[in-house]
């Protein structure tokens, strides 16, 4: 190979890719116990910490595009997990809140953290170890955030002065 940095030993997506697709298939039987998958996971946590937010609020919060998270929603009202509301003022604006089964299912739930804590923790991975890694994640999470935000903000900016 010509170029060291192309292997995929080198790359560091590469390595947050492929924990992070065990990571979600290590959940998958758990979440299947309840009915959800791992997204419709994701939404509810949020929503059992604050029910009745924006679908633009939860997006931000999870990282997700509004075209993932609107489909998400939908199909999450459809199978009787949330109900969506049109905003009173706004009628662009919906928000989401907690069916009954969902927050019937908050309690179910609460054991799935722990759970899988239980899964990841090995003679190599410590509690310790686990909480370092989180901060780390959110320090580089943050970093590329603010980088994505520049990276619109200039491409707008690019966009605007060719318009003039």
């Amino acid at each position: 190979m010509a170029y060291d940095q192309l292997k995929l030993q080198n790359q560091l997506c590469f390595r947050l890719y492929t924990a992070s697709r065990l990571i979600t298939q290590t959940y998958f039987p758990m979440l299947e116990k309840l009915g959800l998958t791992y997204p419709q996971y994701l939404v509810l946590m949020a929503l059992w910490e604050e029910d009745g937010q924006k679908v633009m609020e939860l997006a931000h919060r999870l990282y997700l595009d509004s075209n993932t998270m609107t489909p998400l929603v939908k199909r999450m009202a459809s199978e009787g997990l949330v109900t969506r509301v049109k905003g009173k003022l706004d009628a662009r604006e919906t928000y989401v809140y907690l069916t009954d089964k969902a927050k019937g299912l908050e309690r179910q739930a609460a054991s799935v953290p722990a759970c899988m804590l239980g899964k990841v923790l090995s003679d190599r991975t410590s509690v310790d170890d686990i909480h370092l890694l989180s901060a780390e994640l959110d320090a580089l999470i943050n970093t590329l955030s603010e980088q994505r935000a520049q990276d619109k903000a200039a491409a707008k900016d690019k966009e605007c002065r060719y318009i003039l």
